[in-house]
């Protein structure tokens, strides 16, 4: 039965990364408040008890540090975070900060409690940084004024704010900067569950019409990631459009999803390229990413940031130091038969 609810490009459509028509729709989609956000239920216990203590202390809440794959709601839940602490909130990007200056006029700006989010916090300049260790810890920064033999540097007191950052790659963030914050969070893939609600949240606010078995098969090829499931719902939403009534059922997901190369396992075509390349030219591995990316004409960081996490995440290859492995599962999935698998019993 249908609920009605009122109120690209292929090769990538499966990617985490946000991409503009991810942006121009986030707002709509965007969970305002806890009550509205779905999955990672242990991170969103503790930050309910970690505001309701601050709030209660009336203290800036400790610096907090949300890290995982991307898609997954880091910046979400910092919009969140703020509302529920009544405060404003500031937001920018690692890369975007490149001068000293820069942080030290957003950093003056802020009032007393409010909350400044870093997206890619790992991609800090080192002396920028700096800067923020002191901003962090003493709630001050200092500043030099003019050059040569009359510079002097003067120390500018802060309001009580909290940094909210968010990396997709912890290993990255300096063992100092890492340790400046009170709360670490990490942020898993979702489960089949959480992203079918997500689902039907997404159609009731963007009027589509969808049943619990066409949100179970988008659900299910999401790849754990909200922001893919919204991104493939849309698309469904097309193809339920022109090539049907415009309502998503089982059979308009399936149709949608498979022209769209998407298969049951939630891999794309950049997936199967993958593993089929470390068995066919690479027996299996172990491989270099440098050497897979050249293979694949991918380049390595895509690899690596985009389909890696996935990919170890569903048990189809494992890192290792000497580089990447197919593990039995690959074999199973692309129908070939796995030449380490030998009988190793044959003379007990």
């Amino acid at each position: 039965m249908i609920e009605s609810y009122k109120n690209s490009n292929n090769d990538d459509i499966t990617s985490p990364e946000k991409k503009q028509e991810d942006d121009q729709l986030a707002k709509s989609l965007r969970p305002t408040k806890f009550s509205d956000f779905i999955g990672q239920k242990d991170t969103i216990e503790n930050l309910k008890v970690y505001i309701k203590a601050a709030t209660q202390r009336e203290e800036a809440l400790d610096h907090v540090l949300l890290f995982g794959p991307p898609g997954l709601g880091k910046t979400t839940l910092a919009t969140i975070l703020a509302k529920e602490l009544g405060v404003n909130i500031k937001m920018t990007s690692g890369p975007i900060i490149d001068k000293a200056g820069d942080l030290a006029g957003i950093l003056t700006n802020l009032a007393d409690r409010d909350v400044m989010f870093i997206d890619e916090v790992h991609r800090l300049s080192s002396v920028v940084e700096e800067y923020l260790y002191s901003a962090m810890e003493d709630y001050s920064i200092d500043i030099m004024l003019d050059s040569g033999p009359s510079a002097r540097s003067v120390q500018l007191s802060l309001s009580p704010f909290t940094l909210v950052g968010a990396t997709t790659k912890l290993g990255n963030l300096t063992s100092p900067m890492r340790d400046r914050f009170g709360v670490i969070l990490r942020l898993d893939f979702y489960e089949v569950a959480d992203l079918e609600k997500i689902i039907k949240r997404s159609a009731k606010i963007l009027d589509i019409a969808i049943d619990n078995q066409g949100a179970l098969e988008i659900a299910r090829r999401s790849r754990g990631t909200p922001r893919i499931a919204n991104r493939l719902l849309r698309r469904a939403r097309d193809f339920a459009q022109v090539n049907s009534n415009g309502d998503i059922n089982s059979a308009i997901a399936q149709d949608a999803l498979n022209k769209l190369k998407i298969d049951d396992n939630g891999l794309d075509e950049m997936d199967r390229r993958i593993l089929l390349s470390m068995i066919e030219k690479f027996d299996g591995g172990p491989v270099g990413l440098e050497s897979l990316g050249v293979a694949i004409s991918e380049d390595a960081k895509t690899i690596e940031e985009v389909y890696e996490p996935y990919l170890i995440k569903e048990g189809f290859i494992q890192r290792t130091s000497r580089g990447r492995i197919a593990l039995d599962k690959t074999y199973k999935y692309l129908n070939i038969n796995n030449p380490n698998n030998k009988q190793t019993d044959m003379f007990e």
